[in-house]
């Protein structure tokens, strides 16, 4: 017998094996096996009704809740649209409550949370705004700044310094040059000039064509020493 054969028989040999030993491990534990597959396969059922029956209907209800309230969000009228107007409008206070595991549940904490500054509730704000997570760039910028902005207002320079950074740092070409200016006033009111400085150069480099460059040199100016 040549090489070759005595090869291609030890192959088929082993492949034997392995097929004889995995039908002896499945016959062994089969009824483990079934009831691992049987397991999984009922998580997979769960996820997909949880989704499909529950959480995509709610979804679907909050959406449309939305409109109602940001309707009377444009038009400036914040305390309806935060707390809504029975049977018309449920307000984003009660969406946001009933619909917070939604992304429109959480839109609405966002929502919630501007309403709650632009009516004064500065506390009230930080704890609706804290409760957005969402991947709009843009807009997440804007509910961090917007928190430093309440912490202004409630007089926590430090907290308020620490947000208008981190939206800043979030490298957003319209609304990072707003927060860093607000970062260098802050900066200024605590007497950190360097860290003022800092600030409004990054502005001026990296943000030339903003707004806030077209006056930067008079904040530098006045910070330099």
């Amino acid at each position: 017998m040549s090489k070759k054969v005595e090869k291609k028989q030890d192959e088929l040999e082993n492949v034997e094996h392995v097929l004889t030993t995995s039908e002896a491990f499945i016959e062994k534990y089969q009824k483990q096996i079934f009831i691992g597959v049987g397991a999984i396969i009922l998580v997979v059922l769960v996820a997909l009704s949880v989704r499909n029956f529950y959480l995509e209907p709610r979804e679907v209800a909050a959406q449309n809740e939305m409109y109602k309230s940001q309707a009377f969000f444009a038009a400036d009228s914040f305390r309806v649209a935060l707390e809504g107007n029975e049977p018309n409008s449920m307000g984003f206070k009660q969406i946001a409550s009933e619909y917070g595991f939604t992304a429109s549940g959480k839109l609405a904490s966002a929502y919630a949370g501007i309403c709650y500054y632009r009516l004064g509730q500065y506390d009230n704000a930080v704890k609706s705004l804290s409760n957005f997570d969402g991947d709009d760039s843009y807009f997440a910028v804007s509910v961090i700044g917007l928190t430093g902005d309440c912490y202004v207002e409630l007089n926590e320079t430090s907290k308020a310094l620490d947000y208008f950074e981190k939206a800043a740092d979030l490298n957003n070409q319209v609304m990072s040059p707003v927060y860093l200016k607000k970062a260098g006033l802050v900066n200024e009111s605590l007497n950190q000039l360097d860290k003022a400085e800092k600030n409004y150069t990054e502005i001026k480099e990296k943000y030339p064509k903003s707004p806030e460059a077209a006056d930067i040199d008079k904040y530098l100016a006045r910070v330099q020493k």
